[in-house]
């Protein structure tokens, strides 16, 4: 498996400027076209032909699969919190695409949408106690949102936003949040609105943010509580002995020194190494107590270690 993502990395590098470039740009303004429409048309109508609908998906309206993206917003009536909600994730999806290149954010979005229809095909169509779900499936565009924060906070976990447009707040701690009510609400199971299986829909979010990211799902904890976490559960390696015979002196005890680390450099926050990831650099920080190493994606991005 470390291999596969080794090779995935190195592919999505090679051809990290292919695919649709500002891909969150065009997400965006169709969400704003949409609201506006449907916002001076005083109806719906705009947002009921392009929504996820698995019953009309069936007759032939395939474009629903793909076109629900664009209903993925609010459609609250305060046009200046539409707006902000807008200029945010396009600025999130643009923060995570400068770091991964297009095409790792395409397909990273692409297969956020594949995983979701799929799961909404197979089970949108089961009733609970009689109830339609068909209905809960319509918003699941909100969804990408989550694996949109989760990305960005994991890749800048010390951003700050402002809650209240006054109170700053790190970005991971916003993510831990919405894990955390995420969680709730798969084990609510409060009728009609979650049901089993369908309380389980955000977690084909989760898995598709767990899939890109993989060990790195930990980097949207501060690095001082992984390094106290390390500290805590990391063993102490015993040195090995062994054997070496000797025909005339007998044997003696000889200390088998431990192979040195395969890489040069490795990044504090994320791990990756100059031999996992030869495309990187690597910078020692200044400010940082000891002796800490960081890649290009993190050296101006971390919180210093004291």
């Amino acid at each position: 498996m470390k291999n596969l993502r080794y090779k995935f990395n190195r592919f999505c590098f090679a051809n990290r400027n292919k695919g649709i470039p500002n891909l969150m740009l065009y997400i965006v303004l169709g969400n704003a076209v949409v609201y506006l429409l449907s916002m001076f048309a005083a109806d719906l109508s705009l947002y009921g032909i392009l929504c996820f609908d698995r019953q009309l998906i069936l007759q032939g309206q395939v474009w629903r699969l793909f076109t629900y993206v664009f209903t993925s917003f609010s459609f609250d009536n305060n046009l200046v919190l539409v707006a902000i909600s807008y200029l945010c994730y396009f600025s999130i999806g643009r923060a995570i695409e400068n770091v991964w290149g297009t095409f790792r954010f395409n397909l990273f979005y692409l297969s956020g949408v594949l995983m979701m229809d799929i799961f909404a095909m197979a089970f949108g169509g089961i009733a609970v106690h009689g109830y339609d779900f068909s209905l809960f499936y319509r918003s699941m565009g909100s969804n990408l949102n989550l694996t949109l924060f989760l990305s960005y906070a994991t890749l800048y976990p010390n951003a700050h936003f402002l809650l209240f447009f006054i109170i700053p707040v790190k970005a991971w701690i916003f993510a831990l949040i919405d894990l955390i009510l995420t969680v709730l609400q798969i084990f609510s199971l409060s009728y009609p609105i979650f049901a089993f299986p369908h309380n389980l829909f955000p977690l084909v979010a989760i898995a598709n943010y767990i899939l890109f990211f993989g060990k790195d799902v930990v980097n949207i904890l501060p690095v001082s509580w992984r390094l106290n976490a390390e500290r805590l559960f990391k063993k102490k390696s015993a040195k090995k002995t062994g054997t070496i015979p000797f025909p005339t002196a007998g044997s003696y005890q000889a200390t088998v020194a431990k192979p040195s680390a395969p890489y040069n450099h490795r990044c504090t926050v994320c791990g990756r190494t100059d031999v996992s990831n030869p495309e990187l650099e690597f910078r020692y920080c200044s400010r940082c107590q000891g002796y800490h190493c960081y890649c290009e994606d993190h050296i101006s991005n971390h919180e210093h270690i004291e």
